[in-house]
């Protein structure tokens, strides 16, 4: 599919993901959940990315979605991503749109984590919680349409082998189930075919070593 400056995203978005049925994981693991925010400018809608105090035991120092565990006060997944989406960013739950839950995936210290799709105002200003996250900053969805990747990662989930692109905008490094998550909506909501598995070259080079 080509996209052009005009081409409306986040319609076709919407199209792609209507009947999406996301994927669910077994097993008895804690529950967490992200947001995958985009603004809601149709022809340039942006990713909102955080990152992660320095100083935090978990991923301290990397690009994440904002989100965290579940509380038991949570009464939905979809409720624990927007609490700690306002938690982190200062964005009330009655400013984001929810589109749809993404697939399941799990994080490398074992959380079960639910993203959900969601819309939040192109002109909301976010004030990052300091205890939390450095900065927040936003990434235009044409950015990984276009996969300018900087490397590419070798990642094992649900028992399948993954060739996961790392991306580097503006300094930052967004890799790992942050740019799987990314990926696998473009390719399920987009139609962008980015590659998450090995091409035939790199097949036939492993085959030889």
């Amino acid at each position: 599919m080509v996209f052009t400056p005009d081409t409306d995203l986040l319609a076709l978005l919407q199209q792609g993901i209507a009947d999406l049925r996301p994927r669910r994981l077994g097993g008895d693991r804690p529950e967490a959940s992200v947001l995958v925010a985009l603004t809601d400018n149709c022809r340039d809608p942006q990713v909102v990315l955080t990152l992660r105090a320095h100083n935090l035991t978990a991923h301290g120092g990397e690009v994440a979605f904002p989100g965290g565990k579940r509380d038991p006060g949570d009464a939905s997944l979809q409720d624990t991503a927007l609490r700690e989406t306002q938690e982190e960013l200062g964005i009330a739950p009655a400013q984001v749109r929810v589109l749809a839950p993404l697939g399941q995936v799990v994080s490398k210290n074992g959380l079960l984590v639910a993203p959900f799709l969601g819309l939040v105002p192109e002109n909301s200003r976010f004030c990052p919680n300091p205890g939390e996250i450095a900065r927040v900053f936003r990434v235009p969805l044409r950015f990984f349409l276009e996969d300018c990747r900087e490397r590419t990662d070798f990642l094992t989930f649900a028992r399948q082998s993954l060739y996961v692109p790392a991306y580097r905008y503006e300094g930052h490094l967004i890799w790992g189930l942050t740019a799987y998550v990314l990926v696998e909506l473009l390719n399920l909501g987009l139609g962008a075919k980015i590659p998450l598995r090995p091409r035939p070259e790199v097949r036939a080079l492993e085959a030889d070593t």
